[in-house]
């Protein structure tokens, strides 16, 4: 039987044991060891939770159990693996030859890798990936093996699973994407799933649906889950033992209620410290930096930080009270608004008659009216295709409206000129969901700053453009001597940070955020929304803020509007959204947020232990 706060161990010898693994990769400055002497254990039916940020190895592990290291730069350099394997016993899998390898994946151990888009093949249809899988290890005709396709696509609880079969991966949406790997990877009925950040930028509410799903996958077939996020929010929801990861090594390991009720380790409790809270308003979300020391260069120890000692106590010194959010609404409120929206629509043509007229559309937005007042952060959240960033381009003029007016200032600028339009962009810019695709990579980040400064001639020369540049970059948090490095030398969020001093160059007035901290840690995503909230205090800028996350919608905005199919469903500032949702959309997109508070997982174990009497311990 469960019981929080203590071990639940399973008798018998466990379905895998990683025993003192080490993997090293190979670099042009020396040997990287990117997984350090780790050990654990997983058990028939249990999952095993794997967290930590980008680096600290949670992913490498994965690849190492599955033997897909690259080799090289990459090679498993000590340790052993040792699988209870349905075809040949008890086995180390570093001992395996390729073919035996082979037989191994997708017979007792299946992957879901963290894009599903990258790992599926583009030219070929969902159905017919599948099969291949299929084909690969069971000994069926091409005719039974479609057959197996069609009931694994309805069993992952696809609901066309014709149309899916039929579908090239660009056809259907993420969350489609995801349960067609899921159905792969269960193709073969293995006693391990390893899920590799299965619901990394998934909207919150596919990312319920697919981690609902999971669960009951694992319920059905006893399966063991090896399950790793940079999340704990999300572990909470499905694991049953958790493995705190830093720099390749274990730095804490329990039952996910001694984790969540009791961390002892200063990473852990950071990564427990930065999400965004439900239950209050804070001024500053805690980081890791608040828990563990940080070198000049970046580099954390594990010795304690003098700022806080606990989870509760970093939460509570930057608790705002209502008065000074009551305060704040009415001060924004005393303003005339910076920018209005009145009966916006953008309607995009999807069939066209014989002559080329439009016969039908996508209504992307539908009638869509609001203010934002100077200093405002106003929140768009919404599921993935309900208008938001199409709303958010269409406000840049981006997008040309189909109807409706766009007032900045009192200028309607959907009546503008090209030459005003191109004017105006100096004051309204935009930072984009992923950092990487918006910066040339040929272009060193200190040039990337300087362009829209040279195209509107921003300054008298150009010393005196690198000098704007070098403060934006200590403006965001970067150092000055990043000015000559290229994209691809910087981590995620130091290129978000760049993207933000970008926006920056111009001195605008007003930002839209679309989507940007969605794909980033969230110990770095609570560094950039951190750097958002002193940005506007410091400058009074002015943010749209669009995510699919409501939780971080929460944390950082005034006031909040939730779009559904390119229609404002729900507005109004935060804790009435939480607290009185007028829409069964804005329901089920609050109820669907990973909350890791300790009632969940106390129910979540409680009613574990009634189906099964499982588990645990490394």
């Amino acid at each position: 039987m469960i019981i929080p706060g203590k071990d639940n161990i399973t008798e018998g010898t466990p379905i895998l044991q990683v025993k003192n693994l080490q993997t090293d990769f190979k670099t042009h400055k020396g040997v990287v060891n990117a997984v350090r002497d780790i050990s654990f254990n997983v058990y028939k039916g249990q999952t095993v939770g794997i967290v930590g940020e980008s680096g600290s190895g949670k992913s490498v592990t994965a690849l190492s159990i599955m033997n897909l290291i690259p080799n090289p730069p990459g090679i498993i350099t000590g340790g052993e693996i040792i699988l209870q394997s349905g075809r040949f016993g008890e086995v180390d899998i570093t001992k395996l030859n390729k073919t035996e390898q082979r037989a191994i994946r997708g017979d007792d151990i299946g992957m879901i890798f963290q894009e599903p888009m990258s790992s599926l093949n583009p030219v070929f249809t969902c159905g017919d990936q599948v099969m291949e899988a299929i084909l690969q290890h069971r000994k069926v005709s091409r005719k039974a093996a479609r057959r197996k396709t069609l009931s694994l696509l309805h069993h992952v609880q696809l609901s066309n699973p014709e149309g899916i079969f039929k579908s090239y991966p660009h056809e259907i949406s993420g969350g489609q994407k995801q349960r067609v790997m899921i159905a792969m990877a269960m193709s073969c009925k293995p006693s391990i799933l390893i899920a590799d950040e299965p619901t990394t930028a998934l909207d919150v509410t596919v990312q319920s649906n697919i981690l609902n799903l999971m669960r009951k996958l694992r319920d059905e077939h006893e399966m063991s889950i090896l399950f790793i996020s940079h999340d704990l929010a999300v572990i909470a929801e499905i694991a049953d033992y958790v493995l705190v990861m830093y720099e390749g090594k274990i730095v804490e390991q329990g039952t996910v209620w001694d984790i969540f009720s009791n961390p002892k380790h200063p990473y852990t409790k950071g990564l427990l410290a930065c999400r965004p809270r439900l239950d209050h308003k804070l001024r500053l979300l805690p980081t890791i930096a608040d828990f563990m020391e940080v070198s000049e260069d970046g580099v954390m120890s594990e010795k304690y930080s003098q700022r806080y000692n606990s989870v509760g106590e970093a939460i509570l010194k930057n608790v705002v009270s209502q008065e000074e959010i009551n305060e704040r609404q009415l001060n924004l409120l005393r303003k005339p608004p910076l920018l209005e929206v009145h009966h916006l629509k953008k309607y995009f043509p999807i069939k066209r008659g014989m002559f080329g007229k439009p016969k039908d559309f996508v209504k992307a937005i539908d009638g869509v009216t609001f203010q934002i007042y100077p200093g405002e952060i106003l929140g768009l959240v919404g599921e993935s295709g309900c208008g938001k960033t199409t709303l958010g381009r269409t406000i840049m003029m981006l997008e040309q409206p189909t109807e409706g007016d766009i007032i900045y200032k009192g200028m309607k600028v959907n009546e503008m000129s090209a030459n005003k339009l191109r004017s105006l962009r100096k004051e309204i810019q935009i930072i984009f969901q992923d950092p990487y695709a918006s910066l040339n990579p040929r272009m060193t980040i200190g040039e990337a700053i300087m362009e829209p400064m040279r195209f509107h001639k921003v300054l008298e020369n150009e010393k005196q453009r690198k000098e704007r540049v070098l403060e934006l970059l200590e403006t965001v948090n970067l150092k000055a001597g990043y000015y000559n490095r290229y994209p691809h030398e910087f981590s995620g969020g130091q290129r978000q940070r760049v993207c933000i001093a970008r926006s920056l160059a111009l001195n605008p007035e007003f930002i839209i955020c679309d989507e940007s901290v969605s794909a980033l840690d969230v110990s770095v995503q609570a560094q950039v929304l951190n750097l958002l909230n002193k940005l506007r205090e410091d400058f009074n800028f002015t943010y749209i803020f669009i995510s699919h996350d409501l939780s971080v919608v929460k944390f950082l905005a005034d006031r909040i509007l939730v779009m559904n199919k390119g229609k404002i469903v729900d507005s109004g500032y935060p804790e009435s959204i939480f607290e009185r949702p007028k829409n069964a959309y804005t329901k089920n997109l609050i109820h669907s947020i990973p909350k890791g508070n300790l009632e969940d997982i106390r129910k979540a174990q409680l009613e574990r232990t009634m189906k099964k009497p499982i588990l645990q311990k490394a």
